[in-house]
């Protein structure tokens, strides 16, 4: 005689068996939702509004135009160089930023000593929430009058490409916003690698240590496959930033509306730090052009914003998943 029977989990208490809290939960959760995606259209209708008035006032092609007067008669203004230099600048923060991340992330979760690991978890951490303005006058006081030497052994070695060719004068330029943004977005790319790379199965460390495996290996075979997504996910979050900086960008840049073939030369300009020098001293059409500027960066931001938000869900449930299964085992 079979006397095996199949436990099956109760339901989830739904309509009138619900719980009072439970409803008051479902609604002012539902309730925030539906007001979050309200709030969000709304903006996105009054930034169309105003880029609309402001564009069908400009004389020159928004997308390739060099030049910027918005408050002159009549309107002339586009955002070619503000496009290229945005881009420019966080493609360079991101080429020096990531690897070193990452780097820093393993040896924070394989290699170093606890007692290590845990203050320069602290300082990474810490250094993340460093405000804006703070990192634009350190590199405004101290990064750019020390970059000289830098620029001119660029010079000396890669000159002839002309893209890091060096004319001398101030280290105000693309590459130094790059290497400022690097500087930033670092500590934020690290701390989310660091903890994804702590989520890494144990069980597959060990049977690969077990198998004769050196450290690399198993870091190669086991930790890198696995925090894949989570790196991606932290090297979404910190573009950003770095796309969207603005007072750090403002106080180092010396802006101008022309694209150099040298990444070395002072000039250029990105779409955060236009509106921050020139929203006091607009008019009304000024103001929309800026607006204007600013939907463009918005749609610039979204892109790694999209695949943030859909390669972070399978991140943040690998780092769930463990603890739930802890406080099931615990009757919690």
């Amino acid at each position: 005689m079979d006397i095996t029977t199949s436990a099956e989990p109760p339901a989830a208490p739904t309509g009138a068996t619900a719980r009072p809290g439970d409803r008051i939960f479902l609604g002012l959760s539902r309730g925030s939702g539906i007001l979050l995606l309200v709030i969000m259209a709304a903006i996105a209708v009054f930034l169309t509004v105003r880029a609309a008035h402001a564009l069908s006032q400009d004389h020159g092609n928004f997308l390739t135009t060099f030049e910027w007067n918005a408050n002159a008669e009549p309107p002339v203004f586009g955002i070619a160089v503000l496009a290229f230099g945005t881009v420019v600048s966080s493609l360079i923060a991101m080429l020096l930023a990531v690897p070193v991340a990452i780097g820093i992330a393993l040896f924070i979760s394989h290699y170093a000593p606890r007692r290590l690991a845990a203050p320069l978890s602290y300082v990474i951490d810490l250094l993340a929430a460093v405000p804006s303005i703070v990192y634009g006058l350190w590199g405004a006081l101290f990064l750019v009058p020390h970059l000289g030497g830098l620029y001119s052994w660029l010079d000396d070695w890669f000159g002839w490409t002309g893209v890091l060719a060096y004319h001398d004068g101030a280290a105000r330029s693309l590459f130094t916003i790059g290497i400022l943004l690097a500087i930033m977005i670092l500590p934020i790319v690290t701390s989310v690698s660091r903890e994804v790379f702590l989520q890494a199965p144990k069980m597959h460390e060990e049977a690969a240590l077990a198998l004769g495996a050196t450290r690399w290996e198993v870091i190669r075979m086991s930790v890198l496959p696995f925090g894949r997504s989570g790196v991606i996910s932290a090297s979404m979050l910190g573009l950003g930033r770095a796309l969207g900086e603005t007072m750090a960008v403002a106080t180092v840049l010396s802006p101008s509306f022309l694209i150099s073939k040298s990444l070395l030369d002072p000039g250029g300009g990105t779409f955060a730090q236009n509106i921050a020098s020139s929203f006091k001293e607009s008019g009304e059409t000024g103001k929309d052009a800026l607006i204007a500027s600013l939907r463009n960066l918005a749609s610039h931001a979204s892109y790694p914003l999209t695949p943030h938000v859909c390669v972070n869900r399978q991140s943040v449930g690998r780092m769930i998943m463990p603890r739930a299964a802890r406080m099931r085992s615990h009757g919690i």
